[in-house]
Formats: structure tokens, C-alpha cells, sequence
């Protein structure tokens, strides 16, 4: 077990050994938690973090349904004189 100090503005350093094994870098997060007798810290993956919410912004602006491809405006027309026609058939 390594003795670490607590220095001024409550900073720790971490020994060498420590951040090796945790592949920690300059920057990383570790979570605090307040356990029986002593604190655990926790490496956070940020960056993952970072791309769960980028997909959630995505699925949230993804419209939900898709239209098929508009057809053009005599496409159209011919479509809706075809459906009128067959309404009126279906009707004698």
C-alpha cells in the first residue's frame, strides 16, 4: 500500500505505479466515493460519456418516421385522379 499526501487545495498526486496500471494521463476523471474507512476512486471514461450524448442528441432530432421519396407534381396528380377513379368505381 502506497502513503500518498494531501497538499494544498486538497490535491493528491498519485504514485507512478498507480497511474501505469491504470493507463491514467494528465486530465483524466476519476469518481470519488466515500466507502467504509477511506475514499475509492474510479477511473470515468469521459469520452465515452461524450459520445453516449452525442448519440442521444441524434436519435432525439432523427425523425422517428420516414416519408417515402416525393414524387414529382404530375406524379402526384396522376396518383390522386387514379385514387378519385377508383373511389368513384367502387362506389356502383
Amino acid at each position: 500500500m502506497t502513503l500518498v499526501k494531501l497538499r494544498k487545495s486538497a490535491q493528491l498526486t498519485l504514485p507512478t505505479e498507480i497511474r501505469e496500471a491504470l493507463k491514467l494521463a494528465e486530465g483524466d476523471y476519476l469518481e470519488a466515493e466515500i466507502v467504509q474507512g477511506g475514499v475509492l476512486l474510479r477511473p470515468v471514461d469521459v469520452v465515452r460519456r461524450e459520445a453516449a450524448w452525442d448519440d442521444l442528441v441524434e436519435l432525439v432530432e432523427t425523425p422517428k418516421w420516414r416519408t417515402p421519396p416525393t414524387e414529382s407534381p404530375e406524379e402526384e396528380e396522376a396518383l390522386i385522379f387514379k385514387m378519385v377513379e377508383e373511389a368513384r368505381h367502387s362506389r356502383d
